[in-house]
């Protein structure tokens, strides 16, 4: 008797487990950009808001989804 095939299991990426939280609703979180450098010409309000993480766009969310195999 042979055995059945397994299939195989699929890896997340673990770039965007890093970079990405997903929400108890199912909407996918991320962290924003242009706070790493260059930050004197930036006012403290802008820094503030960068701060805060926001959500993945309508469009990209699939995606990130997939990559986290959610």
């Amino acid at each position: 008797m042979r055995k059945p095939k397994k299939r195989l299991k699929l890896k997340t990426k673990r770039a965007a487990v890093k970079r990405f939280k997903l929400t108890a609703t199912g909407k996918v979180k991320r962290g924003q950009s242009m706070k790493r450098h260059i930050l004197t010409k930036k006012t403290t309000t802008r820094k503030r808001g960068l701060r805060k993480s926001v959500l993945v766009s309508h469009a990209e969310t699939p995606s990130v989804r997939r990559m986290l195999l959610a």
